[in-house]
């Protein structure tokens, strides 16, 4: 998977590419169980600039904000379905609730989220301003979520 760094190795990555003139667009989340939603967000992020830095939530930081029982896919698999994507261009695990030192890290030039979220709550929205990158909300696909996938699984098999 050439497509999987280390931070540090996206900090160096992030640095060349910016030297290079490349746009960095940087968003996050746990991808578990990779839907159609996922993938519409994805490309609408990708399309904001020119390379792509998804922060994967490691399957330990998952449990800390979704419970015990998730994430359903090991992080691992997560990372090779992501990194399958052709608008995924670097994924990176981060171990914490959030990506704040990650996204330090990258210095993204844009920070993509959820249009589920409040630009004043999204982490790292602050710093990237100030470093004079932008904040870009995207609509959220209607009704198609993994909580919703996990439910209806387990209203068949129940």
């Amino acid at each position: 998977m050439g497509k999987l760094l280390t931070n540090s190795e996206i900090a160096g990555e992030a640095s060349r590419l910016k030297k290079a003139g490349k746009r960095i667009v940087f968003t996050n989340g746990c991808f578990d169980i990779l839907h159609a939603g996922h993938v519409r967000y994805l490309a609408a992020a990708r399309a904001e600039g020119d390379i792509l830095v998804v922060g994967l939530n490691s399957d330990e930081s998952v449990r800390l904000i979704k419970g015990e029982k998730r994430p359903v896919v090991s992080e691992m698999q997560r990372a090779e379905v992501l990194s399958g994507l052709s608008c995924v261009d670097y994924v990176v695990f981060f171990d914490e609730p959030d990506p704040l030192n990650l996204i330090r890290n990258v210095g993204p030039d844009i920070l993509v989220k959820g249009g589920d979220w409040a630009e004043e709550d999204i982490i790292g929205a602050d710093f990237v301003k100030e470093i004079g990158g932008s904040v870009v909300r995207v609509p959220v696909a209607p009704g198609i979520s993994t909580s919703s996938i996990i439910k209806r699984i387990l209203e068949i098999s129940g």
